[in-house]
C-alpha cells in the first residue's frame, strides 16, 4: 500500500478538507550503480568537505546560500518553516478556471489527494462540486520547503493535484530563434495534405497503448547478460537529411498510413473524414 508524502487541509473560504497528498505515479526508471571497472567494486559517494577532505556526517549538514564567491547564509529548518506557518499545512484555493484555459508547459508533477478521517462528505461535496461546474482549482501550497502552484481537478472518484511552474519560471517564446513568423502562410495543398495525415491518424487517447520501448529493450539486455549471453552492439542509426521535397514527404506519409489502415480499424477515430 502507497504511503502519503503530506497531510493538511483543502481551505475553500471557512470551509476546510482535512486530506492526505499520494503520489499517483510510479516512475519506472533504470538505476545503474557506479562500479570500478577493473573488477566491478561498487562506488559510493560521500559528503566530503571541499577545504580539508573530511567526511561530514549527516547530522553536520545544514542548508546555505551562496551570497557571494565563498560566503554563504546559513538556513535553518524552523526558519524556513516560520516564513509560512499556516501554509505548511494548507492548500489554500485561490481560484476556479477551466482547465482548458491552462497551457500543458505549466504542468510538473501529479499526486492524488484523499479524505482524511471525518472528511469524506466534505471531500466528495467539493468533488462532485467541482465535476458539474466543470471548474478546477488553482491553488498554492508548500512541499519539501518550496511553496508550488498548483491545480486540483477531479480525477475519477478521486481528486487530483498538480503542482505546476509559476509564470516567471516558464520561458517565453520571444526568446527562442528561428520561430517562423506568425503569419507564416504554407501553400494550400500542402496543408490539405498535412490535415489529411493529421485526420487519418487520429484516435481516441488510450495510455495502454503506449510502452516504454527503449526501457523494455535495456532490460532484456540487461536479462541477457545476467544470463551470460553475449550482446552484439548494433550499429548506429543513420541520421535522416533534411526534407527537401516537403509535398512528396507528405503524399509519402499519407499512403504509409493507408496501407495499415486495416490494422487501424479497431481504434475509434476522432473527426475522420
Amino acid at each position: 500500500m502507497p504511503r502519503h508524502i503530506w497531510s493538511g487541509t483543502i481551505s475553500l473560504g471557512l470551509v476546510n478538507v482535512p486530506v492526505k497528498l499520494y503520489n499517483s505515479v510510479k516512475v519506472k526508471a533504470i538505476r545503474f550503480h557506479q562500479l570500478r571497472k577493473s573488477d566491478g567494486c561498487r562506488i559510493r559517494l560521500k559528503n566530503v568537505c571541499a577545504s580539508d577532505g573530511a567526511e561530514v556526517p549527516a547530522e553536520e549538514i545544514v542548508r546555505g546560500y551562496e551570497v557571494s564567491p565563498g560566503r554563504h547564509v546559513v538556513i535553518a529548518d524552523e526558519e524556513m518553516d516560520a516564513l509560512f506557518p499556516e501554509n505548511t499545512r494548507k492548500i489554500e484555493i485561490d481560484d476556479f478556471v477551466d482547465i482548458s484555459k491552462i497551457d500543458p508547459v505549466y504542468f510538473e508533477k501529479s499526486y492524488y489527494l484523499v479524505p482524511d478521517k471525518g472528511a469524506a462528505r466534505a471531500y466528495s461535496l467539493l468533488l462532485l462540486a467541482m465535476r458539474k461546474t466543470g471548474k478546477v482549482a488553482v491553488a498554492r501550497f508548500v512541499l519539501h520547503n518550496k511553496q508550488h502552484l498548483s491545480v486540483i481537478r477531479p480525477v475519477g472518484n478521486a481528486l487530483g493535484l498538480s503542482t505546476m511552474y509559476f509564470a516567471d519560471e516558464v520561458v517565453p517564446q520571444e526568446q527562442l530563434e528561428d520561430l517562423p513568423p506568425a503569419d507564416a502562410s504554407p501553400a494550400p495543398r500542402e496543408l490539405e495534405m498535412a490535415e489529411r495525415l493529421i485526420t487519418t491518424l487520429a484516435v481516441e487517447f488510450d495510455p495502454g497503448k503506449y510502452h516504454d520501448d527503449f526501457r523494455e529493450r535495456v532490460m532484456d539486455m540487461i536479462n541477457r547478460k545476467a544470463e551470460g549471453e553475449t550482446v552484439v552492439i548494433q550499429p548506429p542509426a543513420e541520421e535522416s537529411g533534411k526534407v527537401i521535397d516537403l509535398m512528396a514527404a507528405l503524399e509519402a506519409s499519407l499512403a504509409s498510413v493507408n496501407k495499415k489502415a486495416p490494422a487501424r480499424k479497431g481504434a475509434k477515430r476522432t473527426g475522420a473524414r
